[in-house]
């Protein structure tokens, strides 16, 4: 079977071998950005065996020694790793490195070699003890208990002589396919080897996934059968349809080259302002979480930011971080949007993003329990410190700074939260969408905001009790679903009857064709990764205002995320 060369469009080129002497076989899962790659698999190889449990040979402290020495090596190989990946690549493998790092781990791990353990054993043992525990907290804390299993992978190896596990080496590009991706071997791939990335776990919003986003790669995650694809079959991968084909045959490829070269093209004419092709503004901003994925946005063209998460800046936190500390931070990301809008989420605290100063200890449910503005109101000296700095940064910038509010269940909230930003001197106040509840009755909430920004990530999770960082339920994490698009739709109308803004924030406004139909459900701007942008630029492009509404009235009254998003594939492909 013959190599293609990798070019810039994604899509390898040159001579492919379609396999014809076997039928194609079709499998589904959760596409990432709207690439399409063809190449041959190449799988990760199996981890390294788990260490046996067996009373060592050697002195406890010599155990505990090698662990130790382990331990830092591995946390300086994954700092230094953070160095050269950058963004949130960077940002990970830093928290990876403090995983190896965690002075209670270690004690852990001393603790069980003084009782006789060896220290490949102490290691795997003390992680999988911090990884059950973890894995019990569910949400963003349970996804990271795979990140834990790496870490350790990577100290046992260290200390038993074996090569560190990652991605196989090739002398032709490849599509990756695994069970999952480590951080920090997805953020440090060759993508002049790696055509797209395939996973059977995982789920939109996996480091995986997220990673995968923001370096532009190709990815399917959560494909049902990837584990059958074997080394060597040529496999495409057409991530806008959420498709892997083993052994395609002529016609599909020529298809996927065809529609992946109108991308780039599209993507290379479309510049400026979001618009659709009538004209009708759609500013097109930028999810942010730091002051570098903050400058990345203003390399990508974005409008403005929809989405700056500031509780990123302070998940380490063991105190409330003062307001003079936090007006710095605020300042230095508020100083790159000059006359551009920057709306801020104060600190959406809880469930996956515990911080200590704020959120409460072993809730039994986190995801349901107080987090949020929730959070905030228990707390009311935290909001006000931040509402203080964050008013006080905007006065040093000439940013346009609006506030938000996470997890926003009622009108009452909503009025609560607006009512104490004005009296901090913030102008622009609004809420996030992301509870069914405040959808249902947006058009309650709509007259005590300035706007409000739908949250699909989570608005999506708690409409199907299915939390989205969970791997086996990845199949509900689907934002195209009829159930969603209508709770959207109650927003959009809720918006346009009380002339307040509607945006989108989640991931599902970096869905070209999504982002259309989300336009056409009343959505006012859309907020996604930077590097989404000029897809979605260049897909707006091609439709007016009536367009999108008449997609969206298809997708909002289909059966499922599947019926919904092919009939707007074939809306839009019977009017090329």
């Amino acid at each position: 079977m013959s190599a293609a060369s990798h070019d810039t469009t994604g899509l390898s080129t040159g001579h492919v071998e379609t396999g014809a002497e076997e039928a194609p076989v079709a499998l589904r899962g959760v596409g990432v950005g709207r690439g399409v790659a063809i190449g041959p698999a190449l799988r990760m190889p199996d981890p390294i065996p788990e260490p046996r449990d067996e009373v060592s040979r050697r002195a406890p402290d010599e155990e505990a020694e090698r662990a130790r020495t382990a331990l830092a090596a591995t946390a300086d190989e994954l700092r230094t790793r953070g160095a050269v990946a950058g963004g949130t690549g960077g940002e990970i493998l830093d928290a990876l490195a403090m995983m190896a790092d965690d002075p209670s781990l270690l004690a852990d791990v001393e603790s069980r070699a003084a009782a006789g353990a060896t220290a490949e054993y102490a290691v795997h043992a003390a992680f999988g003890a911090f990884r059950d525990m973890l894995a019990g907290l569910g949400g963003y804390m349970g996804e990271r208990a795979g990140d834990l299993d790496d870490v350790s992978r990577r100290v046992v190896a260290r200390i038993m002589g074996l090569p560190t596990p990652g991605v196989p080496e090739s002398d032709r590009p490849f599509v990756l396919v695994a069970r999952d991706l480590a951080p920090a071997d997805t953020a440090m791939l060759d993508l002049d080897q790696v055509l797209a990335l395939v996973t059977s776990d995982g789920g939109p919003t996996s480091h995986t996934a997220i990673l995968a986003r923001e370096k532009g790669i190709t990815a399917i995650v959560g494909v049902t059968g990837a584990e059958a694809i074997r080394a060597g079959e040529l496999v495409l991968v057409d991530a806008a349809l959420g498709l892997v084909t083993v052994h395609p045959d002529d016609a599909t490829v020529s298809a996927a080259r065809s529609r992946e070269a109108a991308r780039i093209a599209a993507r290379s004419h479309a510049e400026g302002p979001g618009r659709l092709a009538d004209g009708h503004a759609v500013p097109l901003l930028a999810n942010i979480g730091s002051l570098e994925s903050a400058r990345e946005a203003v390399a990508r063209g974005a409008e403005g930011v929809g989405l700056f998460r500031t509780e990123v800046l302070f998940l380490d936190a063991e105190n409330a971080p003062s307001v003079a500390d936090q007006q710095r931070q605020y300042r230095e990301v508020f100083q790159l949007f000059p006359q551009r809008k920057v709306v801020v989420r104060v600190l959406d605290a809880g469930a996956d993003k515990p911080l200590a100063f704020l959120t409460d200890q072993n809730e039994e449910n986190p995801a349901l329990g107080r987090r949020g503005l929730r959070a905030l109101a228990a707390h009311e000296h935290v909001l006000r410190d931040q509402l203080t700095a964050l008013a006080a940064a905007a006065a040093e910038s000439e940013a346009e700074v609006q506030v938000m509010a996470p997890m926003v269940s009622t009108a009452g909230e909503a009025h609560y939260f607006r009512e104490l930003a004005h009296e901090h001197g913030i102008a622009t106040a609004g809420v996030m969408v992301e509870v069914p509840s405040c959808a249902i009755l947006a058009d309650h909430v709509a007259p005590k905001v300035d706007f409000m920004s739908i949250g699909t990530n989570d608005l999506t999770q708690y409409t199907f009790a299915a939390d989205r960082l969970l791997g086996t339920v990845a199949g509900f994490q689907d934002p195209w679903h009829p159930a969603v698009l209508r709770l959207i739709q109650l927003v959009g109308r809720a918006g346009a009857e009380n002339q307040v803004p509607v945006g989108i924030c989640g991931e599902a406004a970096a869905d070209p064709l999504l982002a259309v139909v989300l336009v056409g459900l009343g959505a006012t701007s859309l907020s996604m990764s930077p590097s989404s942008i000029a897809d979605v630029r260049a897909e707006l492009a091609l439709r007016t205002l009536d367009d999108a509404r008449r997609l969206a009235a298809l997708a909002v009254s289909a059966e499922s995320a599947e019926t919904a998003r092919q009939a707007v594939i074939d809306a839009t492909a019977a009017s090329a």
